[in-house]
């Protein structure tokens, strides 16, 4: 189960979405329980800043060709793969899954399965660590210019204070928590697995109040067996040319076998733990449909890199 699931993340955020269905917050109780989850972000990208030290910003120039392959896949061919899709899945997906597609390509890469399964396979652990991080740092920017950019031409309605909200709410605690390293770094290792907790509470709270929002609209109810059949083909492709891309992209770029393994799996991972916070700031009541395909991905990346990682250290082992 270990390879399957690094830790039981992945069990948890499937409970938050059937509690969600099941047992939806509604009425004043799910406009307080918004304004919970703004201080939860708030908090976690704080804590983001407090625990990512500086100095490994100066480790990655060492390996400067292996993170900038990451960076440009997560990033660039990303994105415009989600874009393609979704073109080619507008007469078949509703404007907020096709949002949700797009949403899902511009994400930074995850941070702790993209290292376990490098490291199972036996790729360069290192420089998957300080890939995943400095692409959870541009995400913070990219992410929401991304967003504003493909979404709002594909005519997805974004909040006119979005610049503001991604200032105040996710660029001010990160800055904060990077200046903050001096006071309350030590304390933050000490704590860092008490932390890790209060991050996937956060994460899995706006899971579940984002899905109680769009469950209470009746949006959900909207969603008949072809929408369900269509997405599940669309995200299917995404990740095929996620994991198949990877794989050339190093190839091409004539990586040493450790370094094609990290990329393979943080280029190819997309991070809950940034989108579903990151979407209940941007798009609000819509974020529920929205984070719907990038919850899906986050699944089968899972699944997917459980069975590449073991066949990859079998073959390294012979």
């Amino acid at each position: 189960m270990a390879r399957i699931i690094p830790d039981r993340f992945l069990l948890m955020l499937f409970t938050a979405l059937c509690t969600g269905w099941l047992l939806p917050v509604r009425g004043q109780a799910l406009e307080a329980a918004q304004y919970i989850v703004f201080a939860g972000v708030f908090l976690l990208f704080f804590l983001h800043g407090l625990r990512l030290p500086r100095g490994e910003m100066a480790k990655a120039a060492r390996s400067w060709r292996v993170q900038a392959a990451m960076a440009a896949f997560v990033f660039i061919a990303m994105p415009l793969a989600g874009w393609a899709l979704a073109v080619l899945a507008s007469a078949a997906l509703p404007p907020l899954l096709l949002a949700g597609l797009i949403y899902t390509a511009i994400l930074p890469s995850t941070v702790q399965s993209a290292i376990s399964y490098s490291s199972i396979a036996g790729g360069n652990v290192a420089a998957s660590v300080i890939g995943a991080a400095l692409s959870n740092l541009i995400g913070i920017v990219l992410t929401p210019a991304l967003a504003a950019l493909l979404l709002g031409a594909a005519g997805v309605g974004m909040d006119g204070n979005i610049v503001t909200k991604i200032a105040l709410m996710l660029l001010l605690p990160f800055a904060l928590g990077q200046w903050a390293q001096g006071i309350f770094g030590t304390w933050a290792v000490q704590l860092k697995k008490l932390l890790g907790f209060f991050d996937k509470g956060v994460i899995l709270l706006a899971v579940y109040i984002s899905f109680s929002g769009a469950v209470v609209s009746g949006a959900l109810l909207q969603l008949d067996a072809e929408i369900w059949l269509a997405l599940v083909l669309v995200l299917a492709l995404l990740l095929l040319f996620a994991f198949a891309s990877t794989m050339l992209f190093g190839g091409l770029l004539r990586l040493d076998q450790a370094d094609r393994i990290s990329l393979i799996f943080t280029g190819a991972h997309k991070s809950i733990a940034t989108g579903a916070p990151m979407a209940a700031i941007l798009f609000g009541d819509q974020a529920g449909l929205i984070i719907l395909p990038a919850i899906a991905y986050h699944m089968a990346q899972l699944l997917i890199s459980a069975l590449l990682a073991s066949r990859l250290a079998s073959k390294a082992a012979h």
